[in-house]
């Protein structure tokens, strides 16, 4: 319980540090909120942006590399899953791998459908409710928020793979166009780095 409690409480130290300057002196439930945001925009534009035929792209060779497309069923079935767990309600999902769909119209409807799913959870959320204890999560009792933040994390690390797979077709991914578009990026698709 105290490594739960330990990792809990780091979680909540990155979500907060990584959110502070977009909203200062924010709660928790704000910063998982302006997370979630962020995160829902970056997704929804990445599944616009490639054509039906690229949805069976991949990055490399490796046979258990997930497609375009099996990248956003992927996260529609685990956000399904840990927003089911985060509102106390059976998963909608259950018994559906998203991941097996095959054009692009179905794939983005999946996606928004997890995503219609999930908002009210987030929105919902209050620094107390995220703190209490709900048992949807492995392993037991947890707090609210270890599973929200879990969905923040797990599908930016999916992002990550989408935007890998839009770079290496030319095309920039949507956090970096939209960084140029606020005027805090150089606005020439190539992010901070200049890359």
């Amino acid at each position: 319980m105290r490594v739960r409690l330990a990792c809990f409480a780091s979680g909540i130290v990155l979500v907060a540090a990584s959110a502070h300057a977009q909203a200062p002196g924010a709660g928790i439930a704000a910063n998982l909120q302006f997370q979630y945001n962020a995160l829902k925009a970056n997704l929804t534009q990445s599944a616009d942006k490639v054509s039906d035929a690229e949805y069976g792209f991949k990055v490399g060779t490796a046979p258990e590399t997930r497609t375009y497309g099996q990248l956003f069923g992927h996260v529609a079935n685990a956000q399904f899953a840990q927003c089911a767990g985060a509102k106390g309600v059976a998963n909608p999902n259950q018994g559906k791998n998203l991941e097996q769909l095959t054009t692009k119209a179905d794939v983005v409807k999946a996606l928004a459908d997890s995503f219609a799913f999930c908002d009210d959870a987030f929105s919902s959320l209050t620094d107390q409710s995220a703190l209490e204890l709900v048992t949807g999560g492995r392993g037991g009792p947890t707090a609210r928020a270890v599973g929200l933040y879990g969905l923040v994390v797990h599908s930016n690390e999916m992002y990550g793979t989408a935007a890998a797979c839009l770079r290496s077709k030319n095309i920039v991914p949507p956090s970096t166009e939209n960084q140029g578009r606020r005027g805090g990026g150089r606005g020439d698709g190539r992010g901070r780095g200049g890359q």
